[in-house]
């Protein structure tokens, strides 16, 4: 199945976010959908990291994850969810961080070049040492992590413009029927 990867894709606010948003509906197992299940779109998530990641001055020309590489690479994926998550959510991540910290190096070990996935453990590695983390967020929506870079940290989704809207649309909707009825 093909994705058209838009900017609503890339809200995270750092590509390792963006990486792991891209299981949809992750908390919803009989509706998960993993956008990298097909291996074309890998390539495709590549191309417009470049064009729409926040980090993309910092990266440049990313390029795809060679095959050989790509089970790796989810595996990379997956802790840096797993870790990230836990932490929002204030659950104990000592043994999590250890597995992202192997995920992390053993991706840049393999990696030549610039490609998506050394890009996205250089990416793990700055939200670690940034002091990002306390700003991370679960969007009350979707439920993708995503950076909140409001001033008072008030943030609740992903994207205002997605997420954000369809949440008040449905407030709106449940209010008007309760009224009628």
């Amino acid at each position: 199945m093909s994705f058209l990867w838009t900017p609503h894709r890339f809200a995270g606010g750092a590509l390792a976010l963006d990486v792991a948003n891209s299981v949809i509906l992750r908390h919803q197992p009989e509706r998960r959908t993993d956008r990298f299940a097909d291996p074309a779109q890998l390539e495709s998530f590549a191309d417009a990291a470049q064009c729409f990641c926040a980090e993309r001055a910092l990266f440049g020309d990313i390029l795809p994850v060679p095959q050989e590489r790509q089970s790796r690479f989810l595996a990379l994926r997956e802790a840096i969810d797993c870790y990230f998550r836990a932490r929002v959510q204030g659950v104990e991540t000592t043994h999590l961080l250890a597995d992202l910290l192997e995920a992390i190096a053993h991706n840049l070990r393999q990696s030549t070049g610039n490609t998506l996935d050394a890009a996205t453990a250089h990416s793990a590695l700055r939200l670690l040492s940034a002091g990002q983390v306390e700003r991370l967020k679960i969007c009350g929506n979707c439920g993708w992590l995503f950076i909140d870079r409001s001033k008072n940290r008030s943030r609740q989704w992903c994207d205002m413009a997605v997420c954000g809207n369809r949440v008040k649309a449905s407030r709106h909707y449940h209010r008007s029927r309760e009224k009628t009825a």
